[in-house]
């Protein structure tokens, strides 16, 4: 594949990984930024990055930059995507990609017109497993779809000083972990929901700590999802139709799932890709949207969720103090 020169906003535990990640399959990084020059520096060091800035303006205003990763807390997210965007990069983001509906479409608009790639750091998306059960259930092979469960409890230490319960840095379970399984329900959907019903309750910070969401498409599928951030759930995933159901465990990076078909009660394990590569497979899907210019479905696929995030928020009345 073709060496694209990648330029990274941030040096977290995330960029770290996808520092790792773009060795392995771009074979080089161009450049990093961090607003503490002595930490960019560290980690272009440790990671073999050509340029180490402490600006973005300039890092993203480098000619030889052709994609943007922002490795950010979520409440800057919006600013650094359409400042890349307008700058004529392509932008890869990590999720949530923005914090509402209406940043998202401004940056697609601007994409658009541009005929550049945005896309997100929901793995569920790249990963070959998935691609490989989405066309399980496009075949029929376990009948209509029905109902989609997804869980994700993830239990955070109690901290408030930590982004997860910041309500200025847009913390919260539902952009934080809730995008995965909005991102899973909608990928298995036939279409966006147009009915939402929730509930949650919030943190002593105002961000939402526990949430139940039901999710209903013209269709009459249906997705009910549970949300926690401080209680561990097992990050279950299960897609039922007429003639059988599909769980897959560890679903946000899953390499496996099995397959139930209730006519005669048999089982089928499908397993592909690896766990441990991916943002592997994120790499290589968003340099082959860039050259191939490809990602329109899953460009579909964010959009939908993010307005459907959106609504969840809408009905909590939890707005985020910048926006």
């Amino acid at each position: 594949m073709k060496k694209l020169n990648w330029g990274i906003i941030g040096t977290g535990w995330i960029a770290t990984e996808m520092a790792e990640a773009l060795n392995r399959v771009n074979g080089e990084i161009y450049a990093v930024c961090d607003v503490n020059l002595e930490l960019a520096q560290k980690y272009a060091d440790k990671y073999g990055v050509q340029k180490a800035y402490d600006n973005a303006d300039t890092m993203i205003s480098d000619n030889n930059v052709d994609i943007v990763y922002i490795a950010t807390p979520h409440n800057l997210h919006y600013q650094f995507l359409i400042q890349a965007l307008k700058a004529g990069k392509h932008v890869f983001c990590e999720k949530a990609i923005t914090v509402n509906d209406q940043q998202l479409e401004e940056a697609v608009a601007i994409a658009k017109e541009k005929d550049l790639v945005i896309c997100d750091g929901v793995t569920l998306f790249h990963m070959p497993l998935f691609k490989k059960l989405k066309d399980i259930v496009d075949s029929g092979a376990i009948g209509n779809i029905k109902m989609i469960q997804v869980n994700f409890g993830s239990c955070k230490e109690y901290d408030v000083t930590n982004r997860f319960f910041s309500k200025e840095l847009a913390g919260g379970a539902l952009l934080d972990i809730g995008v995965y399984a909005t991102s899973f329900a909608r990928y298995f959907m036939e279409s966006k929901p147009n009915t939402v019903l929730t509930t949650a309750n919030f943190f002593e910070t105002g961000v939402d700590e526990t949430s139940g969401i039901i999710l209903r498409n013209p269709q009459g599928q249906m997705a009910v999802m549970a949300l926690t951030m401080r209680a561990k759930q097992p990050k279950r995933g299960v897609i039922a139709g007429e003639d059988g159901y599909i769980e897959i465990n560890n679903y946000p990076r899953g390499d496996k799932a099995t397959i139930t078909y209730t006519n005669d009660g048999h089982t089928e394990t499908i397993e592909l890709g690896e766990t441990e590569k991916a943002l592997d497979y994120e790499v290589m899907d968003m340099q082959d949207y860039v050259i191939n210019h490809g990602g329109q479905q899953n460009l579909e696929y964010i959009r939908d969720v993010m307005a459907t995030l959106t609504e969840i928020r809408k009905q909590w009345g939890m707005i985020y103090p910048f926006e």
